[in-house]
């Protein structure tokens, strides 16, 4: 292991130790503050060899780590409901866009079936009336917009 693999605790007495080997069987996982490697995994336990069969003495009351750690849950869940929180967030303000988008489209086509003269702007930026071809393209065009947007989802 490189200078990068060190181990992290803070002792019985409350000092912050440094060690390039994991801390002793009595300090708990959660003074545990760095371990080599960007994972958690659990340090290893020396177990004495069994006796005719037997186990250790004191082995059966070392306690067992559980492989969870509760602050990283909580924050993982936390994460998760953030995620969640977002996303509704974001399918609320589409749900808007969609919904404002259909109302112009229905206005929009309304207009361009209601029978009144339209004028709009050429390349030379002279007004001019629309055609029937020109507001029957806008009117198709709003029907898409309609059909797509105003659609349930």
């Amino acid at each position: 292991m490189g200078a990068a693999a060190q181990w992290q605790w803070i002792d019985k007495d409350g000092r912050k130790v440094f060690s390039d080997r994991p801390p002793p069987a009595d300090i708990p996982q959660k003074s545990i503050m760095k371990q080599p490697g960007n994972s958690i995994s659990a340090r290893p336990v020396a177990v004495a060899p069994a006796v005719d069969g037997a186990s250790a003495p004191g082995a059966a009351s070392a306690p067992r780590p559980t492989g969870k750690d509760k602050e990283l849950e909580e924050r993982k869940a936390q994460a998760e409901a953030a995620e969640a929180a977002k996303k509704k967030a974001d399918e609320e303000r589409q749900a808007k866009v969609r919904a404002e988008n259909c109302e112009r489209a229905r206005q929009a086509k309304a207009a361009m079936t209601s029978g009144q003269l339209f004028s709009q702007n050429n390349a030379q930026g002279e007004r001019v009336f629309m055609d029937e071809a020109a507001k029957a393209a806008e009117t198709r065009r709003a029907d898409n917009v309609i059909a797509s947007e105003c659609a349930p989802r």
